[in-house]
């Protein structure tokens, strides 16, 4: 019998191997893109959806170039320090990659820019353990948007519904959310099915480098977060 490819052993230095080979790529494509493109950003982003993320990547890959992953290795590659920066000010831009952010290189105009990422909002279902925005409650009574088959589905999701007359009906109020809390699966499917969109995608420009200068967009951040040590 043929051995199973699933069962195939794969040694520990070669899967580092292929890592460090992935990490120098990122490292590399990212100084090549220092040297092209004018301008540096760093982005933050809340409620990544990466289908809605790639149609923006899109509208903009003839002028620029975003880099996503870690924030690590995007710091290596353009320098941590005054010492190891590899262009005079990117340490700045290092100090300010945290969290859930990225880095956006581009030719486009800095008004061009700040207009794309300001008006950019995609509204989405929310995902388990994100916080509801608001509270939604379901009163007593039918529940028409929903068909009889569903009835043992919504049960399942502890809504208390039983069958009248083959209309679901809702045998007592029933909270499916509370704001501020974080949402359940249940309650995250039953918005879903309710058609209540509570994320927002949103992305957030944090600071910009140019050869010429630095600027730093979010408001709160201190002096001590730019400087150099």
């Amino acid at each position: 019998m043929p051995k199973s490819k699933r069962n195939k052993s794969v040694t520990l230095s070669k899967t580092k191997k292929k890592g460090r080979e992935h990490k120098e790529s990122i490292v590399n494509s990212i100084r090549e893109a220092v040297e092209k493109y004018s301008s540096v950003y760093v982005f933050t982003f809340e409620n990544m959806r990466n289908l809605k993320f790639k149609e923006f990547r899109e509208q903009l890959k003839l002028s620029s170039r975003f880099f996503l992953g870690s924030n690590k290795v995007m710091q290596i590659s353009i320098g941590r320090s005054v010492a190891d920066e590899i262009r005079p000010g990117l340490h700045k831009v290092s100090k300010l990659l945290r969290g859930d952010s990225g880095l956006y290189f581009t030719n486009l105009p800095t008004e061009e820019i700040q207009r794309l990422f300001n008006e950019y909002e995609e509204y989405d279902f929310a995902r388990t353990g994100s916080v509801a925005t608001e509270k939604v409650e379901l009163k007593e009574g039918p529940l028409e948007q929903f068909t009889h088959e569903m009835e043992p589905f919504l049960r399942k999701q502890g809504m208390p519904v039983r069958l009248n007359k083959g209309v679901v009906e809702l045998v007592s109020d029933f909270v499916v959310c509370e704001e501020g809390k974080p949402l359940s699966p249940e309650s995250a499917r039953i918005l879903r099915l309710l058609g209540i969109k509570m994320a927002t995608f949103r992305l957030n420009l944090i600071c910009r480098w140019s050869p010429e200068d630095f600027e730093v967009y979010k408001e709160g951040l201190e002096d001590s977060d730019v400087e150099s040590s």
